[in-house]
């Protein structure tokens, strides 16, 4: 991936983040930021890997929609 692109995706991610409403929510704490992801990887990871991309995706394209902010 060339580098611009990569630096957009990454800008991108961290708007997520911010969209997510964490950054406020963990007093921009980024070690409990960085543990609720590994979290979320964890349970990607788990056999539940399906069912919880079926919920994160509802619920983060209703958030879209609403433009709304954790």
């Amino acid at each position: 991936m060339k580098r611009r692109d990569r630096t957009r995706q990454l800008i991108e991610l961290g708007g997520l983040i911010a969209k997510a409403g964490l950054i406020e929510l963990t007093d921009d704490d980024r070690a409990v930021i960085l543990g609720a992801l590994a979290e979320a990887a964890a349970r990607l990871r788990s056999e539940d890997r399906e069912q919880t991309i079926l919920l994160w995706r509802r619920r983060g394209k209703r958030m879209f929609e609403n433009n709304e902010i954790g």
